[in-house]
């Protein structure tokens, strides 16, 4: 039985017209039953004009200018209609049953908020791209399986939070525990939202029968440019002020330090130094200015597990 009547697919675009078409065409073949909603944050290479002549199914929201990935998402999540939402980067092409798989994961566990797809490289298809999302007391979120081969990662199960490139989520739980932050702007709000999931006592699954190929970098550009290091750095330092209490981020802060050091050498011989550590103070500015996740006792549990996952990933990061 086909659940694509149950979904809504959100892709966010700017400036991805070449990579567009075969994104959509791929969906409309693989959930022909799906609301499908491309929201634009203001492209200027003729995305939305794509979209009207060759689409006309498809519902357009267009933005006056680029507000950032979380808040098109934001927007998408909103207008949507049906009880999961599906979040698809424009570079991605799903393969067959990719819809349905994801809707099924989320019908299947009441306590799951996201389910997240099997990405594959689409220039490498022998290679994974990302296998789950991933955090640990370092301070480095990391996509599991990254560049290794994707016939190693077929065992569905829980993951730490789900990749927002290719993801379902249950809409009606954005009610409760807040949607994608837009002072992100752009990485590591899927970590983040993942995060208050789990805080609140859900579950992200991987669900590796739903498979999409991914570019990767289709709007960056680049695995490591300033723009992206800036942005990484300033949010993470803003992720782990909001999601962690002040005594969780005291016990973590030796291996935060650690992390983060070793991140700035990383970057300094990339060249990208000085805009790490820049991105790193605009990190504590904006922890003034954002909303930090309000610690209740009932939710002690769920920071003790995570917690204890946060030690445990240091080891999957370097396995």
């Amino acid at each position: 039985m086909r659940a694509d009547n149950k979904v809504s697919v959100v892709i966010p675009n700017y400036n991805g017209k070449r990579f567009l078409a075969a994104c959509l065409k791929a969906l409309l073949s693989d959930a022909p039953e799906a609301e499908l909603l491309v929201v634009d944050n203001g492209s200027a290479d003729g995305s939305r004009e794509l979209v009207e002549r060759e689409f006309p199914g498809v519902r357009l929201i267009a933005l006056d200018q680029n507000y950032g990935f979380p808040r098109a998402v934001n927007e998408g999540i909103r207008a949507a209609s049906r009880p999961y939402v599906i979040l698809l980067n424009n570079d991605t092409e799903v393969l067959p049953g990719f819809t349905d798989a994801l809707a099924d994961a989320l019908e299947a566990d009441g306590r799951a908020f996201s389910a997240q797809a099997k990405l594959i490289s689409l220039y490498d298809p022998e290679r994974i791209d990302d296998a789950g999302n991933y955090y640990c007391a370092l301070g480095w979120a990391f996509a599991r399986g990254k560049d290794r081969p994707a016939a190693r990662y077929e065992e569905p199960g829980a993951v730490f939070a789900a990749c927002a490139g290719a993801a379902a989520y249950r809409r009606e739980l954005f009610e409760k525990i807040g949607s994608f932050d837009e002072a992100h702007f752009a990485y590591l709000e899927d970590i983040d939202v993942g995060w208050r999931a789990r805080i609140a006592g859900y579950r992200n699954l991987y669900v590796p029968s739903a498979k999409v190929l991914h570019a990767g970098s289709g709007t960056s550009g680049s695995r490591y440019n300033e723009f992206k290091v800036s942005l990484s750095s300033r949010n993470n330092i803003y992720l782990i002020w909001k999601n962690m209490p002040f005594l969780q981020i005291l016990l973590n802060l030796p291996l935060l330090a650690a992390g983060f050091g070793l991140k700035y050498l990383f970057f300094m011989k990339k060249g990208f130094g000085r805009t790490y550590a820049k991105g790193l103070r605009e990190g504590f500015r904006l922890c003034r200015e954002g909303r930090k996740v309000r610690f209740h006792w009932k939710n002690l549990p769920s920071y003790v597990k995570i917690q204890l996952e946060l030690w445990i990933n240091i080891a999957k990061r370097f396995g």
